[in-house]
């Protein structure tokens, strides 16, 4: 596996000039973006980067005019810093950002916008609806069939997420979701789960993921100890080169730039669905990222320098 030539951290230190670090926002997600932020941050300063926090608050727009930087390396996770709009103020204020651009963090980071691309594009995902009323909950019960997976379209990490076994159920699951936003139920797949990351145009090892949970929950992704990350993930070399195909077709399609992550399930059949795509992943010491690059030989120091290179290259678009 090859990111071409890594040059040394001196050199993208006394090229990245002040680089700020935006973590913290007023997401749901608000968290675990100040953990991954303090992680990153530590990284890029033991690196020699001349970094700085900015933990975002309301008036965000006063405060990237004001901070005096010459580049930023987003830890913004969830609505406000990986839905475009952070993308938007950065690109007016003419300041190079890690990751992808406005259209991009537009699309995936809704979940049904990105879904309707992927069956356009021939990319399989799960059956789903959008649910508007309880009584979209019953034509989902009888369109997908139970069980469900019920959904924010606008989350991340999980959040306002519940299985649906039984139509009894329904309800509850849905004004869960509700109160984040725009909600959604999806067709429960039963089979592996994966997640794969890429950096810089290049597919990272595969992870396979296993929770005694009901699910890969925000408990099991954040706080958990018995959650199980398998990488290798033990797919044979004909499902692996299936799987890395479908995540960098993904890529593509979702015009994504500089780094992300593409989580998927294989169904009893061993197909592979598209579950979402991931612009602004976590960082922290429970992150697949950082996970996924050790096994390609990159530690966590250099991966994020590896961010900040990637901002210094020209862009043909900022997509």
């Amino acid at each position: 596996m090859s990111f071409g030539h890594l040059l040394p951290a001196s050199d993208i230190a006394s090229k990245s000039g002040r680089v700020a670090v935006l973590m913290g926002g007023t997401s749901a997600e608000r968290e675990v973006s100040l953990k991954s932020g303090s992680f990153v941050l530590q990284a890029l300063l033991d690196a020699g980067v001349d970094a700085f926090k900015v933990d975002v608050q309301e008036n965000i727009l006063d405060q990237l005019k004001h901070m005096k930087a010459d580049r930023v390396l987003n830890m913004l996770h969830g609505r406000g810093g990986e839905d475009g709009e952070i993308q938007a103020i950065l690109d007016v204020l003419k300041i190079p950002y890690t990751g992808s651009g406005v259209k991009a963090s537009s699309v995936t980071m809704d979940k049904l916008m990105t879904k309707r691309l992927l069956l356009g594009s021939h990319i399989n995902t799960p059956d789903f609806m959008q649910l508007k009323t309880l009584e979209d909950c019953s034509k989902a019960i009888q369109n997908i069939g139970l069980p469900l997976i019920i959904k924010p379209v606008n989350e991340g990490s999980s959040i306002g997420m519940s299985k649906v076994e039984q139509a009894d159920d329904m309800e509850a699951a849905f004004l869960l979701a509700a109160k984040y936003g725009t909600v959604m139920a999806e067709q429960w797949i039963a089979g592996s789960e994966y997640t794969v990351a890429w950096l810089g145009g290049t597919v990272l090892p595969a992870i396979k993921l296993e929770t005694p949970h009901i699910f890969y929950d925000y408990d099991a992704k954040y706080e958990a100890n018995d959650t199980r990350y398998i990488c290798p993930c033990g797919l044979d070399e004909n499902q692996l080169e299936k799987l890395n195909d479908i995540v960098a077709r993904t890529v593509d399609v979702c015009e994504l730039r500089h780094w992300g992550r593409v989580d998927l399930m294989m169904n009893e059949q061993g197909d592979f669905l598209v579950i979402e795509a991931n612009t602004i992943p976590g960082m922290t010491d429970h992150s697949l990222v950082p996970m996924a690059a050790k096994e390609a030989g990159l530690n966590f120091q250099q991966l994020v320098v590896k961010l900040i290179e990637l901002t210094l290259k020209p862009e043909v678009a900022n997509v």
